[in-house]
């Protein structure tokens, strides 16, 4: 009988080299995208690189060491360990209006770090809390999916995270949630009605704040203010088209000699595409798709609901973040400020991204292995013939 050779021993090493991949690319764009910010302002062309390859070493002992700490404990309201993190993502987030740092007119940073990115891994560990119990009871279609205290302290956080103002990173930390409601199995009338709310929430907010709708007004014309509201979204689709289908040649980049702001964060992308071209966007793409289709999978294998739902939010944040990001670079979406996964300089935001893939990789150790069997001692999902999820110990 033939021997099938698997790439593979089990789904934890493909996302381990998927995400390896990208922090090296990631880490040498930052370089090549900020050496000129770097000297001019800082006389060191190294100076964001050294930050960025600091807080990646930090984010590589955090993602190890969430791998070891069973998932299960993150379950919210069940443990002392869960408490102690919600409590210090809300003093955090109140923090930072009172005595956090201001930058280009809004509070975001308390102490060097961004207590808004934390807010999205405590979002999506109190919608999986929820989303589980209730697809335990067989109620995940019912809008009281997003109707509940785990929700509220959802919307709360949301509410301080747009008082900075962060109107990007506020849709994050509730739209992760509500994503995950609706992959629950939320009847679709409710999400019709979910969906008309949230747009009016979002028109509410928009016109609260005069740039936001001169903004949203420039993105169906950038070219209309190219020198104004429009600079970042012309110079972005500049720096992309000048790429071509090769690219410049890595370090040979034009527009990160202070043509196109933010270069080396929230437009890293626009950078990479121009060095390494239309062939290299691609390979980032497929990348992240990988990275995507490889957490739907350790989701599927997961032993109860709160792992799957869970894999799922971080599938949904880390893919949400991705996809906003690069339609932002493309003109497709107005300019928000959304990191790159992996590829933007940004210490919070790659720490928490590591954070959530070592918690990933942790639910994945608890499923099913490649070979489709369960670890010894852990539970299996099974179905019965009146379509109930059953739990099995498999001794």
């Amino acid at each position: 009988m033939r021997i099938r050779k698997k790439i593979w021993n089990n789904d934890a090493e493909p996302i381990i080299a998927i995400m390896v991949v990208l922090m090296v690319l990631g880490t040498i764009n930052v370089f090549s995208s900020s050496f000129v910010l770097g000297t001019t302002d800082y006389e060191n062309p190294y100076h964001f690189l050294r930050r960025h390859v600091l807080v990646m070493l930090a984010g590589l002992v955090l993602f190890f060491a969430f791998r070891k700490i069973n998932y299960r404990r993150w379950r919210p309201l069940q443990g002392p360990l869960m408490l102690a993190v919600i409590g210090a993502t809300f003093l955090s987030l109140v923090g930072v209006l009172v005595i956090g740092t201001e930058v280009n007119g809004a509070k975001r940073w308390l102490f060097g770090a961004q207590p808004a990115e934390l807010a999205k891994l405590v979002s999506l560990m109190l919608a999986a809390s929820t989303l589980s119990a209730r697809i335990k009871r067989g109620k995940a279609n019912s809008l009281f999916n997003v109707c509940n205290m785990k929700y509220g302290l959802i919307v709360v956080m949301a509410v301080l995270i747009e008082l900075e103002p962060d109107m990007g990173t506020a849709a994050i930390v509730l739209g992760v949630p509500v994503i995950m409601a609706v992959v629950a199995g939320m009847s679709f009338k409710y999400v019709l009605g979910l969906g008309g709310f949230l747009a009016l929430l979002i028109l509410i907010l928009v016109n609260v704040q005069p740039y936001r709708m001169a903004r949203l007004k420039v993105w169906f014309d950038p070219w209309a203010d190219a020198q104004g509201m429009g600079y970042q979204t012309v110079q972005s689709l500049s720096t992309i088209g000048s790429g071509g289908f090769w690219g410049m040649g890595l370090g040979e980049g034009v527009s990160k000699y202070e043509y196109l702001p933010e270069a080396h964060t929230d437009f890293a992308f626009a950078i990479f595409s121009q060095e390494h071209g239309y062939m290299g966007a691609f390979l980032v793409f497929l990348l992240l798709a990988l990275l995507v289709l490889f957490c739907v999978r350790i989701a599927n294998r997961a032993p109860d609901e709160f792992g799957q739902m869970l894999a799922t939010g971080i599938m949904v944040l880390i893919a949400g973040q991705a996809i906003a990001n690069i339609m932002m670079v493309g003109g497709l979406l107005p300019v928000v400020g959304v990191p790159l996964p992996f590829i933007s300089y940004g210490g919070s935001s790659l720490m928490v991204s590591m954070v959530a893939m070592g918690m990933l990789l942790n639910i994945c150790d608890h499923g099913r292995n490649a070979g489709g069997e369960f670890p010894k001692g852990e539970a299996k999902v099974t179905k019965s013939k009146d379509n109930k999820v059953h739990l099995k110990l498999v001794k």
